[in-house]
């Protein structure tokens, strides 16, 4: 056999073999992270994820519904707060907040419509969630529903909730 052919081919096979390996990670579809991650209303969401080392837990199987709250949402906390919670002296309580924005597994608006709940959270605190208007968790308001992730919901909502 020619030496051409038979390395022509190695390279070949490698190439089909690597791209068959790449394909499945190029079709699966994003996780909680990856959407917040490439969604420019998230930025503060996803710095402070990454601060309180949450970045693998929002990545995994889950699971979760995540009532994110937007950078205007965190631009309204008082002057200072954003930046003294990612500081690594206060990621207990950076995770206690961000924890208390997650309910495991994957609730959906329609499963929220027309009732009043108390749900526990990843924090181990309730939220209260009303469905009877539209959707609040505690006072913030659900703006955007049901962004489904491979992993989760995400539901955008226009406040920081506090525990």
């Amino acid at each position: 056999m020619n030496r051409r052919f038979v390395l022509k081919s190695a390279i070949l096979a490698t190439g089909v073999a690597v791209a068959a390996a790449c394909a499945p990670m190029a079709e699966r579809e994003p996780d909680i992270v990856d959407i917040a991650a490439s969604n420019g209303n998230f930025n503060t969401l996803v710095a402070a994820v990454t601060a309180a080392g949450l970045v693998d837990t929002l990545k995994s199987e889950g699971p979760f519904t995540v009532f994110a709250p937007t950078d205007e949402a965190f631009a309204a906390l008082p002057a200072g707060t954003v930046d003294n919670l990612l500081l690594p002296e206060n990621k207990d309580q950076l995770t206690a907040i961000l924890t208390y924005h997650v309910v495991p597994g994957a609730v959906t608006s329609d499963q929220l419509a027309g009732q009043r709940l108390s749900v526990a959270t990843v924090n181990g605190a309730d939220v209260h969630i009303d469905g009877r208007n539209g959707v609040k968790v505690e006072n913030a308001n659900v703006t955007t529903a049901d962004i489904i992730a491979s992993n989760g919901v995400i539901h955008v909502i226009d406040s920081v909730l506090l525990p």
